[in-house]
């Protein structure tokens, strides 16, 4: 059997770093025809780590055009503490680069205009590219121009021969979901302005390790990001960081500041002391990513023993977020509708339909008090916080909430 090629530097990949198995894509959701018709597609989840590069990436037995389709159902808006980390982000980068009413901030991969609409209520014109069509209608309705297309060498080229040149490019959470990482980021070389700054925000590789975030694992994730492998990448494009905050978000994000290699551009100590952390985690060492897979089978076997214990006492459970990950979560764990009964997710484009996979049926947030679970296991347990204050009222009857991973809580 060949084995895959590095998705940037083209080297054999012959290190397993976690093999999931056969899952369905993470966000295709079942309508009730669908799952009766039992046609549900599924593909190999295997992730693995480049010896040369130290790219962390899955196999892509699927096309991304396939994944990201018509009927894309993440919409960012949904989440209250996403749109205020862009508001805070639009404030911030308005600051820090003097942005107005003649300059262009572009978005790439600009979902429904959850960021992009903060920049142009403070009166600076933006641009969003999106390549799902119904996130990018819904931008438009909200008054954020948007152009539906995959963004990449060419179609960057073509964006800055209209004349579209930017003073900042924001790509949040996307450069993990491109399968040619090297042509994606070559795009932005054409579009970004001699002085303009870049912004990628992307989930650490190296809490996805010492967190045991293994969840974060899905088809539509083809890659899984350290400053080691995406600093190569720039690099390969005439492109540099130069300096980088250490986000809360998705588990812990890196927000990397990136320009021309030629810009003005000073390197800051912030991104001096990230590099030297990961060095001294051995992230350049390909013994590092051996034994995640023992990790990942531990944090599965105390779910199921949560669940048989609960099964067990008569209890009844629920999940909260039909998130990507709880979807890789549930598959890696063997999940059905037999062990939790029901999903509960604000965004009525998933309503009344069924997880991939465990085919356990989505509800609306209000049916929580309906139906009255004794324990809610928060999927996107990023998003803890702000699922636990909406639902507090869970604790009116007795219910209690759960986290899964790395180990299972129960929280009072």
């Amino acid at each position: 059997m060949t084995l895959p090629a590095c998705r940037f530097c083209h080297a054999p990949l012959t290190h397993t770093f976690l093999d999931l198995g056969d899952q369905p894509l993470a966000n295709s959701y079942l309508t009730r025809a669908e799952l009766a018709a039992g046609s549900e597609r599924v593909f190999p989840l295997h992730a693995r780590v480049c010896d040369r590069c130290f790219l962390v990436q899955v196999d892509d037995p699927v096309a991304a055009d396939a994944i990201f389709d018509a009927g894309y159902a993440y919409f960012s808006s949904y989440s209250e503490s996403w749109v205020a980390h862009a508001k805070r982000y639009a404030e911030a980068m308005k600051a820090r680069f003097a942005l107005g009413p003649d300059s262009l901030v572009v978005e790439v991969a600009s979902n429904d205009g959850y960021l992009l609409q903060h920049f142009a209520a403070m009166g600076v014109p933006v641009l969003g590219i999106e390549p799902t069509a119904n996130t990018a209608e819904a931008a438009r309705e909200r008054g954020v121009p948007t152009e539906v297309m995959f963004f990449n060498d060419e179609t960057g080229a073509s964006l800055a021969a209209r004349g579209v040149r930017a003073d900042l490019m924001a790509a949040n959470n996307v450069l993990a979901h491109v399968p040619a990482i090297g042509d994606f980021v070559a795009g932005f070389r054409h579009v970004l302005k001699p002085e303009g700054v870049l912004t990628f925000e992307f989930p650490h590789l190296l809490n996805l390790i010492e967190l045991v975030q293994f969840d974060t694992i899905y088809h539509e994730h083809f890659s899984y990001l350290s400053l080691l492998a995406v600093e190569q990448v720039l690099r390969a494009n005439r492109l540099r960081p130069f300096d980088v905050e250490l986000l809360p978000t998705h588990g812990g994000s890196l927000r990397l500041f990136c320009a021309h290699e030629a810009s003005g551009h000073a390197e800051t100590e912030a991104l001096r002391a990230l590099r030297e952390r990961e060095a001294k985690a051995g992230l350049d060492r390909i013994e590092t990513y051996g034994g995640f897979a023992e990790k990942v089978a531990a944090v599965r076997d105390g779910f199921l023993a949560f669940l048989a214990r609960a099964k067990a006492e008569g209890k009844s459970v629920g999940a909260y977020g039909a998130a990507a990950k709880g979807n890789t979560f549930l598959n890696y764990c063997g999940v059905t509708a037999a062990d939790i009964a029901w999903a509960f997710d604000a965004n009525p484009h998933k309503q009344g339909r069924f997880l991939p996979g465990s085919h356990v049926p989505i509800l609306a947030p209000e049916d929580v008090a309906r139906v009255k679970p004794d324990y809610l296991v928060i999927l996107p347990w990023n998003l803890k916080d702000e699922i636990m204050g909406q639902l507090a009222h869970i604790r009116d009857w007795g219910g209690r909430f759960v986290i899964a991973s790395p180990r299972v809580e129960v929280l009072d």
